[in-house]
């Protein structure tokens, strides 16, 4: 058994085919079969079920995909302790974001990580599916870390780290009925049609709490997944929405209302996966992110500039 082969195996495991598991190693197809015909043969059962359209794990398999992750991360740790010793944090630091996470500045943060740690190279990746996306990703070993707006309980097997949070406010078109309003509550816009996002990101987690707490129900009119357009929508009349603060656009044809009587922050967080020790690059990466956290962890005041385009969705 050799280390190769339990980095082929976990990959096959994540991936759920030896295709895309040859693409992510970047090594032909059959040498990732080839290693893990040996890895099988050497512990004497099969470890994936290759009778079906995916590649799933037998039984076998599923016990020994945890003791494997542990294995690789005992050798990173050994390798990074040498790598420190001979001059310093070394290694891929691979980073989940969402498109719009105006609370921290991401450039200034990955700037100071570079400069402090110049051999680490950084991959950034953006949500393709809101922040549930993103904790897939980081089961699924493809992330290291990642920035989700998860309100609410943690979720088993993630570790948060609460970086920030905004009010959301409720944005109408300037000729609504509530346009004139100081500050509304759930109930006075609750039969309005929404303008809102799919369920897994943040911005609709966040509402639907906030309704399900008050024992109130609402209609979604449309389902978009980029937050740049969501005040557009309204603008045009195709219902209401619940937006961070700090994405709604200055406009005269809108009108962005304070929400009382409801939790309805957008929370930012860090997300670490408990599946495996955070690398030291990663560690590195958590110690850095309170220095570039908003003070007190909340959306400085005032802090109401407009969305830019082609700024998706969280």
């Amino acid at each position: 058994m050799e280390l190769r082969h339990l980095e082929f195996f976990v990959a096959v495991a994540e991936e759920q085919s030896f295709t895309k598991a040859s693409t992510r190693l970047r090594i032909v197809q059959s040498g990732v079969s080839s290693a893990i015909k040996a890895l099988e043969k050497d512990l004497g059962a099969a470890l994936f079920d290759r009778s079906g359209r995916r590649v799933e794990l037998t039984d076998a398999g599923a016990a020994f995909l945890p003791r494997a992750r542990a294995t690789l991360d005992a050798a990173r740790d050994a390798r990074e302790a040498v790598q420190e010793v001979r001059g310093g944090i070394r290694g891929t630091l691979r980073i989940g974001t969402l498109t719009a996470i105006d609370l921290i500045d991401l450039p200034a943060l990955l700037a100071d990580y570079h400069r402090r740690y110049p051999a680490v190279q950084l991959r950034l990746s953006a949500a393709a599916a809101g922040s549930v996306g993103l904790l897939d990703a980081l089961t699924e070993g493809k992330l290291d870390v990642t920035f989700v707006s998860m309100p609410g309980a943690t979720p088993p097997g993630f570790v948060l780290r609460d970086l920030a949070d905004a009010p959301m406010d409720l944005v109408v078109p300037a000729g609504h009925p509530l346009a004139t309003r100081d500050s509304v509550r759930l109930t006075d816009f609750a039969d309005e049609p929404f303008v809102d996002f799919p369920v897994g990101y943040g911005n609709r987690a966040v509402t639907d709490r906030a309704f399900a707490a008050a024992g109130l129900e609402r209609s979604v009119s449309i389902e978009i997944v980029n937050i740049g357009t969501g005040a557009d929508f309204v603008r045009h009349g195709m219902g209401v929405a619940l937006l961070p603060r700090f994405l709604i656009p200055r406009r005269s044809d809108l009108r962005s209302l304070p929400v009382t009587g409801a939790d309805v922050r957008w929370p930012l967080s860090a997300a670490t996966s408990t599946l495996r020790r955070p690398s030291a690059a990663t560690r590195a990466f958590l110690a850095l992110l309170p220095q570039h956290a908003p003070r007190g962890g909340q959306q400085a005041a005032g802090e109401v500039d407009a969305v830019q385009p082609g700024t998706g969705g969280q």
